[in-house]
């Protein structure tokens, strides 16, 4: 386990309910069942076919534990209540595209069951990341999120985030008019140098 998320966590948990544990390829399963649950809570609708396509080739456990070996991936799975309801995905040194700058990290998937949205959870989970991307010294956290994702885009801008670009996903399977992506990137402020 690492020391400073556990420190962090302690001191932004909203609610003594809920927790994180990061993870490691042991957890493939339980996090497989957890990802695909939240998916299909939220995502369904993407797909010409019902998106089993991208869940099979997302969240197998297989290819969940190559993701989950990879040491520049870290992945955490929040609980609320003991329960896993959802799951958070780092990279820890990934550029933002069209900057030659590393001094970045990409928040790739926060991801909740519809049960566990709306608890401050999401609020939680972004706080988290800020202060692990300072801990390591970025200079930017970015994303993407979906441009027809409206409440998505407005919850992170109200967590400091500026569009900064766009995207297009390929996958023949979508709909036509869920592919288009914004690229977001907040910049950090010296504030959390302590840590």
């Amino acid at each position: 386990t690492c020391t400073f998320c556990n420190t962090i966590q302690q001191n932004n948990m909203p609610d003594k309910n809920i927790s994180l544990k990061k993870i490691t390829a042991e957890d493939a399963a339980l996090l497989s069942q957890v990802a695909a649950k939240a998916y299909c809570d939220h995502y369904l609708h993407l797909w010409n076919e019902g998106g089993a396509w991208y869940i099979e080739k997302s969240f197998a456990v297989s290819n969940l534990e190559k993701e989950l070996s990879d040491t520049n991936a870290w992945f955490f799975l929040v609980h609320y209540l003991k329960e896993a309801v959802g799951f958070l995905k780092l990279n820890i040194d990934a550029p933002l595209p069209g900057e030659e700058d590393n001094d970045a990290l990409e928040l790739e998937r926060i991801y909740l069951t519809k049960a566990a949205s709306g608890m401050g959870i999401g609020t939680f989970l972004a706080n988290f990341c800020f202060e692990i991307a300072a801990t390591k010294s970025k200079k930017f956290i970015w994303l993407k999120a979906m441009d027809s994702s409206i409440e998505a885009i407005r919850f992170y801008a109200k967590m400091g985030f500026e569009i900064c670009g766009t995207a297009h996903l390929d996958f023949p399977q979508m709909k036509e008019e869920f592919r288009g992506m914004c690229i977001m990137k907040k910049t950090l402020s010296k504030t959390h140098d302590h840590l």
